[in-house]
């Protein structure tokens, strides 16, 4: 069977019975959306860990940030191996280092057990995002690629947003939601681990796994101005993506003071699901434009969390945080599609992985460095500050990207 065939016939090319692709393509799905649920779920959780167990802020930024330092090295390192392995292989198994970290959630009793389990989170996430991607349009029937690429787009932030909204409606409603929620996620994980078992194979085998682990970051020459002029917004939006998931559902309670499991959760939300909406929506719009876009609503967006924070006025929080998630889906998707086709075939994994190099490391290290000036300056100075970084970022990107319009 060629690489990336979409095998259609319950038959394998083993023999053996498999799911048809409707079925293989939506169980693909489920078991994607499961490793992001359970990312999302740790946002408000978090918070309730911290009344718990009563550690600093500065742990709490930490045991948020790890799972960025896991996923990033699974996804230098591993994010090919599917192209050579199989998807299945790596699928099934990135699925069962899911399971671990789930369980250690389960079963943790301090704040290092989380940690831990969001470290080997990260690594289950980096290593399938790639495959899962690459396997949802290739399992959907051949009059539904375009619904399987939406799938591997919505699976992602949609996941995000929706485990941070039911993790903290769980803990709303219920006293053993640490147990609800990873209980549920850890028979989630099963399903879509059977799933990925009874689905078809759809990229063939081939020599060079080994060779594929060693990480390929480069800025080809052809994509340098493209990329310097989208990296310091991609760092933007990402800083503000780890604002909304790590330290957004804390300042509930710590800033505007209200004891509310549910809003923790839905201010987790509100930015991945408006990324996920803009996303879908942007689609057809041209990359340049849908830039420009993105900059000015992470800049208007980073702007209102901080007049929600000084004005005390968690609403208007929020409705930064939901234009910040707007900045997020037009910026990023435009700044793929600006710099990756301005290098030959072969020179693209290395720069999505400069790509995926400067959002990560936007998205950890920033709110480590902010959770360690908490005590120092205290929350809301620390807050503001790294906000207000964001900005500054997002108005580099804005004149560079002017200036490439005037030469181009």
């Amino acid at each position: 069977m060629p690489p990336h065939q979409t095998v259609t016939s319950p038959i394998a090319a083993t023999g053996r019975r498999v799911l048809p692709a409707g079925f293989a393509m939506a169980g693909a799905a489920v078991a994607f959306t499961s490793l992001y649920l359970a990312a999302g779920a740790l946002t408000p959780l978090l918070v309730a860990y911290k009344q718990q167990w009563d550690f600093p802020p500065a742990m709490l930024s930490a045991a948020f940030a790890v799972y960025a330092i896991g996923f990033l090295v699974a996804a230098l390192t591993l994010g090919s191996l599917s192209d050579y392995l199989g998807r299945r292989p790596v699928l099934i198994g990135a699925l069962i280092v899911q399971l671990g970290s789930v369980l250690l959630f389960l079963v943790g009793t301090d704040i290092n057990w989380v940690i831990a389990g969001r470290i080997i989170q990260g690594i289950a996430s980096g290593a399938a995002t790639s495959a899962f991607t690459a396997a949802l349009v290739e399992l959907a029937p051949d009059n539904k690629k375009r619904l399987g690429a939406i799938l591997g787009s919505v699976s992602l932030t949609g996941g995000l947003a929706l485990g941070s909204l039911l993790a903290g409606l769980a803990i709303q409603l219920t006293r053993e939601a640490n147990t609800v929620i990873f209980t549920a996620l850890i028979a989630l994980t099963i399903l879509g681990g059977i799933t990925v078992l009874a689905s078809p194979e759809t990229a063939t085998r081939r020599s060079g796994a080994v060779r594929s682990l060693i990480p390929r970051v480069s800025v080809p020459l052809a994509a340098r101005k493209e990329f310097f002029a989208a990296a310091p917004v991609v760092a933007a939006v990402w800083m503000l993506a780890g604002l909304s998931g790590g330290l957004a559902p804390n300042m509930v309670r710590s800033v505007f003071h209200l004891d509310s499991p549910l809003l923790n959760g839905v201010t987790g939300f509100l930015a991945p699901a408006m990324s996920t909406i803009t996303g879908l929506a942007f689609a057809k719009v041209p990359p340049r434009r849908a830039m420009s876009i993105g900059i000015s609503a992470s800049i208007i967006g980073a702007a209102g969390i901080i007049g929600g924070v000084f004005a005390g006025s968690l609403a208007v929080m929020m409705i930064g945080q939901a234009i910040a998630g707007i900045g997020f889906g037009a910026s990023f998707s435009a700044a793929l599609q600006l710099v990756v086709p301005r290098v030959a075939a072969h020179q693209r994994a290395g720069i999505v992985a400069a790509i995926y190099v400067v959002s990560y490391l936007a998205f950890g290290v920033p709110i480590v460095i902010e959770g360690q000036l908490v005590e120092p300056l205290g929350e809301i100075p620390a807050v503001v500050g790294y906000t207000a970084l964001t900005i500054l970022f997002a108005l580099i990107s804005l004149v560079a990207q002017a200036h490439l319009r005037r030469r181009g």
